[in-house]
């Protein structure tokens, strides 16, 4: 009476079917329950129904039947197939063998495995054709069941709704499944050779490209197979033994313990399947995600006896999503970023230099320093580059350095754990991790404190970053644009900026012209300005007052194209009519020309280069004579004026200035 209740059990657990995909009982349980019921002489046909139902519960939507041949070694009958159409069964119970038997029939005459993916188009399926797809089945493998002595005892049939081409876990898993059952019509003679596919269905659970884990009725560790093992780096022995809540801790990670602890009480008091998210310290140092599926295994009185849980990694589509949702936050910042620049206006030579350029350096992965006053357009040229490379399809990320307070700009851009200072209540990506394939803008990069430089460093040499409040490396592929209207090799010089950093961002440096120095394009950049603020306010205006022209050409511009923005906005919010006009009064105070009075602004050289020319190339000889024709550097010339010393150096050639007449000759014999 138990050895019956035992094999009821047994069965009612495997034709219970979870909604799960994958595969959701262990090989362990299989081999199990079929050596009890082997050992307790079962009924033939009992244990064989056992086999069938426990190889269906691999796979949501497989079908198992077993075959035996009849002593005339000519027909097949069935002798378990607990979820054939019964139709079906009825039809085909007594089949002659044959080259064109059907899958199983052919098994059989041919005593080798049949693997039919579509029934619907199989020469080997023409008499069962019709009567196999009125019953819903369109894919049938089929394995022979042999002897030991090498005669052919029935077959093994797996049937599918659907077109299906078998794996080589699925051909390896009839393989066994059909020897298991030539075990069971020989267990007289087979305990030994049941041990053996024991071991070697253990065998190919332990390997499985999941972690298979079975518990106890309260979710105590009972059994584990190898991948699970090795990811930990540990024995089962260990994984069972003193300190068990203590390692589970370690090994979860700290943002995943309170909501995974909580879902698996409740899955487990539920006594149904569940699935559960979570990350898992593996023995590398790294976390992992991994999706938990909990199948539980029920008793003769519906309780759970066992639960069967299998662990699928999924880390690499956790990356994807969460790179998808950071460039989606970048798109929506680009999208809401009320920019001027939504496209590159001018025809001026000195802008044609400068798109020649991003045109040759946007298809390299090669860091790009941009150089140029304020409100030039830097930020522009970086969207470009980034436009013209192989990452333009990926995310851009912008950061104004200046802007960041200097306690926060290394978690910005790097990143922090969850209590790395106050205020971190969870783990953040930083600018460098939501940029990852794409690029990252680093505006004002001449604003950044010595620590925040050193770190950068690293990330341009090692392309590795560092989480505040971590010490655990993570790749990156990063491309890294800089700006700054700084001198950063004086300042190098000057060590207020680190020169091995300057040597690592200056690669391909790109100087922006001054609007002054592009004067031709003011034009053009005053029409498209117009056209653009004229259609935000709603008005329109035919034609630009030939005075307002010349006065904004005349201007030097000290805050470049950002203040020409400001002015025309201005004047497209006053202006009625559709003439478009300037006053006069909104720039006297700082223009040269319409004062009189000389610009006096330390770092710019804002002489107008056609009416100024000769005082311009007064102050330079002067600068050179004073520093004996050095140009860069932190007694250099430019250093004494206050400009980068890529514009010292197109000033000298645009005004024809041959510095080597400032240099002193060295005595003769001595040494530089």
């Amino acid at each position: 009476m138990a050895n019956a209740r035992t094999l009821t059990r047994v069965q009612g657990q495997a034709s219970r079917k979870s909604p799960a995909p994958a595969q959701i009982l262990s090989g362990e349980a299989v081999l199990d329950a079929l050596k009890m019921i082997l050992l307790i002489g079962a009924p033939l046909n009992e244990v064989l129904t056992s086999v069938t139902r426990l190889i269906e519960a691999h796979s949501e939507g497989m079908l198992c039947s077993i075959f035996l041949l009849d002593k005339d070694g000519l027909h097949l009958r069935y002798a378990a197939a607990p979820n054939l159409p019964e139709a079906y069964r009825a039809a085909t119970d007594g089949a002659c063998i044959g080259p064109n038997a059907g899958s199983c029939g052919t098994a059989a005459y041919l005593r080798q495995p049949v693997f039919v993916s579509d029934i619907f188009s199989d020469p080997k399926w023409v008499k069962y054709r019709d009567l196999a797809l009125q019953s819903g089945l369109r894919a049938a493998w089929s394995s022979p069941i042999m002897s030991h002595d090498g005669n052919v005892l029935g077959t093994f049939g797996i049937y599918y709704r659907e077109v299906r081409h078998p794996g080589p876990g699925e051909i390896q898993l009839i393989d066994y499944a059909s020897r298991i059952a030539g075990i069971a019509i020989e267990r007289d003679r087979s305990q030994s050779a049941l041990q053996q596919a024991y071991r070697e269905l253990r065998q190919l659970i332990d390997y499985l490209p999941q972690h298979v884990v079975v518990l106890d009725a309260e979710g105590s560790l009972l059994q584990a197979n190898e991948m699970l093992l090795d990811y930990y780096g540990r024995t089962l022995e260990e994984m069972q033994g003193a300190g068990t809540d203590e390692r589970v801790k370690r090994d979860l990670h700290p943002d995943d313990r309170e909501r995974v602890r909580s879902e698996r009480q409740n899955g487990i008091s539920k006594g149904a399947p569940f699935e559960i998210e979570k990350r898992l310290l593996g023995k590398d140092g790294r976390y992992r995600w991994f999706l938990f599926r909990y199948n539980p295994l029920l008793n003769e009185e519906g309780r759970v006896a066992r639960w069967f849980v299998t662990a699928t990694d999924f880390e690499d589509r956790k990356q994807a999503e969460q790179r998808m949702h950071n460039e989606n936050l970048a798109l929506r910042e680009e999208i809401d970023r009320s920019s001027m620049y939504e496209t590159i206006v001018g025809s001026s030579e000195a802008l044609r230099k400068v798109l020649s350029q991003v045109d040759k350096v946007g298809p390299t992965d090669s860091t790009v320093l941009i150089l140029g006053e304020t409100g030039t357009g830097k930020e522009l040229i970086a969207s470009a580059i980034h436009k013209r490379s192989r990452r333009s399809a990926k995310a851009f990320i912008r950061v104004n350095c200046a802007a960041i307070p200097v306690s926060l700009i290394a978690s910005e851009l790097f990143g922090h754990e969850k209590g790395a200072f106050t205020g971190a209540l969870q783990r953040r990506a930083g600018r460098f991790e939501s940029a990852d394939g794409g690029t990252i803008f680093l505006d004002e990069i001449g604003e950044l404190s010595p620590e925040t430089q050193l770190a950068l460093l690293r990330v341009l040499q090692e392309r590795e970053i560092e989480r505040v409040g971590s010490s655990q490396p993570i790749s990156i592929d990063v491309r890294v644009l800089a700006a700054t209207n700084r001198d950063l090799e004086a300042a190098a010089s000057a060590g207020t900026f680190r020169q091995d950093l300057f040597y690592r961002l200056n690669v391909f440096p790109i100087r922006i012209p001054s609007l002054r120095e592009r004067r031709d394009d003011i034009p053009l950049l005053v029409e498209y300005l117009v056209e653009r603020y004229a259609r935000r306010a709603g008005k329109r205006f035919s034609q630009i007052n030939k005075k307002t022209l010349d006065i904004l050409q005349a201007y030097d511009w000290p805050g470049n194209v950002r203040e020409l923005q400001n002015v025309i906005e201005r004047a497209v919010i006053l202006c009625e009519g559709d003439t478009l006009s300037v006053d006069e009064t909104w720039l006297h105070r700082k223009s040269n020309q319409l004062s009189g009075q000389p610009v006096s602004r330390h770092g710019v050289l804002a002489d107008d280069k056609k009416e100024f020319a000769d005082r311009e190339r007064k102050a330079i000889e002067a600068a050179l004579a004073e520093c004996q024709g050095r140009v860069s550097g932190p007694r250099g010339a430019a250093a004494i004026l206050g400009i980068p010393h890529q514009t010292l150096e197109s000033k000298i050639v645009s005004l024809g200035i041959d510095k080597r007449r400032f240099k002193v000759p060295s005595p003769r014999g001595g040494s530089d």
